[in-house]
């Protein structure tokens, strides 16, 4: 009797220890139970129309070879999305879009649009004018569609008499650049030769300016940095200006500068810098050459 009443002590704790094993089971199970709802109901997914392949702008979205659907998260649907490939089947794409985009309202001409192409994509009071060029006026295949340009011209001024001198100048900034794709054209000798075509989005008076640029002039882009919209005015520059810039007379280089004249408005060289090289420092170095029993000095100079 003695012994089992030293026993007693042991299992109290034992049964204390189950039950308080027990409730804290409980406790922990209730809490990741309630945490799996969670996770269940912040995890709802929408499908949601994305580009299959990459799309043009400009062009036509033909059924299920072009777009395809795939799951998103409801808390990170993208804005104006759609949900089911009929609702953009025959829409025009207004901006490019790449493999896995989705195709959204914004990007998507109004259903209104049933023709694909340039005109489906061009702002309102917009043209679309496009130019012959080369690898060198598309800065070796660097001007891609959605570029901005500034287009320069170097062409014969007529109003400084009947030969005039070549003037270069920019005639227009910011342009974007729609397309510029390769048209294959007959050359001289009849033979099929590869030409490239660039077409950019103007205004009317700028379509007027470009073409005038292109038929009596040499054009020349100069691609615009994606952040850079300043616009910068030139006066041009002619070839006596261009040579006049660095000129080598006797031992002294000019450096010539331009300046406004007083009243007239006009440019005018008025000023020249002169600088003098200096003079090289000569230094005098003996040698002395043994040969056998004989001593031989020369003087050199560096």
């Amino acid at each position: 009797m003695t012994n089992f009443r030293a026993f007693i002590p042991i299992l109290l704790s034992i049964l204390i220890a189950l039950g308080g094993s027990y409730f804290l089971y409980k406790w922990v199970k209730g809490k990741t139970t309630s945490q799996e709802t969670v996770v269940v109901k912040e995890s709802k997914v929408v499908q949601v129309v994305v580009a299959k392949v990459p799309i043009n702008i400009g062009s036509r979205i033909e059924a299920e070879e072009m777009v395809t659907t795939v799951p998103y998260l409801e808390n990170s649907l993208p804005k104006g999305y759609h949900s089911k490939i009929a609702d953009v089947v025959n829409r025009i794409v207004t901006s490019p879009l790449m493999e896995g985009d989705p195709v959204v309202e914004h990007r998507l001409a109004p259903t209104t649009i049933q023709t694909g192409g340039v005109s489906a994509v061009l702002k309102p009071g917009k043209r679309a004018v496009s130019v012959r060029g080369n690898n060198v006026m598309g800065i070796a295949g660097f001007i891609n569609p959605g570029n901005r340009i500034d287009v320069l011209i170097t062409i014969a001024d007529s109003r400084k008499g009947k030969t005039g001198e070549d003037n270069t100048k920019i005639v227009m900034e910011d342009l974007y650049v729609m397309a510029a794709g390769r048209q294959i054209v007959e050359n001289r000798k009849g033979e099929a030769a590869p030409v490239d075509i660039y077409t950019v989005e103007v205004t009317p008076e700028q379509a007027e300016r470009l073409t005038l640029a292109s038929n009596k002039g040499k054009l020349q882009f100069a691609l615009r940095g994606a952040m850079d919209t300043d616009i910068v005015l030139t006066k041009g520059i002619t070839v006596p200006e261009l040579l006049d810039s660095y000129v080598l007379t006797g031992s002294k280089s000019v450096v010539a500068q331009t300046v406004s004249g007083s009243g007239s408005g006009k440019s005018k060289l008025t000023r020249r810098r002169y600088t003098t090289p200096r003079k090289k420092k000569i230094t005098r170095v003996t040698i002395e050459v043994i040969k056998g029993i004989a001593l031989t000095r020369q003087v050199i100079k560096i």
